[in-house]
């Protein structure tokens, strides 16, 4: 596939959604989805694809590839935040740090979720060209692989915060109520129960929920991204804040943590789709669970700095020019 093709595809519904959402804002015009709309298209993306994983993940079975993921997944939500937090230092105080550190050792689902859909296009246009030849189809250890990853980042980030600012106080009442929000948010719940329904219903289950999470899938993820390009739009005005410093590291930060990404998996054996997938994990950050973390456990750290930096200049990034490359890159080692 040439790279003028697979641009081509990458920019085929849902994606371009998010730019409409987006040029609404610059454009002043008075488009906005309603908050509890939001949320239910957000909780309803984590259904769908957690209960797809778990259905993939029974097929594919307890294999030695599946436990390397989950290990690797595990230590690079610890190692991430932790080398972010000294580049971070650089120029931004321990607690600003400590929390955009752990928004970028963790994952951006709405990201993940947009990569699948980029498997799916590929998929299609492959049983155009050559019939059952080749899957670009992930498996589902690499949703299990997300779930893991959303809590361990946010664990090292207030650690961080409390050995390099000496914060003690209130430390047990802190972190029990940080743990909660870590291991107990939502946005987790739903995607870990939704991954053991499917790996315990499997091929039955999965005929049952088809038209939920298949049928309507696009149509939702493309209201989504529209909303997501709304949100990005109004959080740009803040970059100025944010300086220089700090819109590079949003865009080069996700390039060397994809490179990183890429280097593991070819040291565990991927093919190209889990490849993928696994880079788009290491390469995205988070904008949803962090934050609401952030905001119990360090609260000096400013919000209108680690939002925006995940929100409105490295998702973005990852949309426009980060999953294109990564798969572009993958699709050169792999030779598909």
């Amino acid at each position: 596939m040439d790279l003028q093709h697979l641009i081509h595809n990458f920019f085929s519904p849902p994606v371009p959604f998010f730019f409409v959402g987006l040029l609404a804002v610059i454009f002043k015009s008075d488009l906005e989805i309603p908050g509890e709309v939001s949320k239910f298209i957000s909780l309803y993306l984590l259904m769908a694809i957690g209960f797809k994983g778990g259905v993939e993940l029974y097929e594919s079975g307890l294999t030695t590839e599946v436990v390397l993921v989950i290990i690797s997944a595990l230590l690079l939500s610890i190692i991430i935040p932790i080398y972010s937090f000294f580049i971070l230092r650089k120029r931004l105080d321990v607690p600003n740090s400590a929390a955009l550190a752990a928004a970028f050792g963790s994952v951006s689902a709405v990201t993940f979720i947009t990569a699948t859909n980029i498997l799916s296009i590929a998929q299609a246009e492959i049983n155009v060209l050559h019939p059952l030849d080749t899957s670009m189809k992930a498996g589902g250890h690499m949703v299990a692989a997300m779930a893991l990853m959303e809590s361990p980042s946010i664990i090292i980030g207030v650690l961080l915060y409390r050995k390099f600012s000496g914060q003690k106080d209130g430390h047990h009442l802190e972190m029990k109520e940080l743990l909660r929000e870590a291991f107990l948010n939502g946005s987790i719940v739903v995607l870990l129960g939704s991954l053991l329904i499917g790996l315990v219903s499997h091929e039955h289950g999965a005929k049952i929920m088809e038209p939920f999470t298949g049928g309507i899938f696009k149509g939702m993820l493309s209201f989504f991204l529209l909303d997501m390009g709304v949100v990005a739009g109004k959080r740009i005005s803040a970059l100025k804040e944010a300086g220089w410093f700090l819109i590079g590291f949003g865009v080069l930060m996700p390039l060397l943590n994809a490179a990183v990404g890429i280097g593991i998996s070819l040291l565990i054996g991927l093919d190209q789709p889990n490849s993928f997938m696994f880079t788009v994990l290491c390469a995205s950050a988070s904008y949803i669970a962090v934050p609401a973390a952030m905001r119990i456990a360090i609260p000096d750290a400013n919000p209108g700095i680690y939002v925006p930096v995940a929100l409105a200049i490295t998702f973005p990034f990852n949309i426009i020019a980060g999953l294109p490359l990564y798969y572009w890159i993958l699709e050169r080692i792999h030779g598909v």
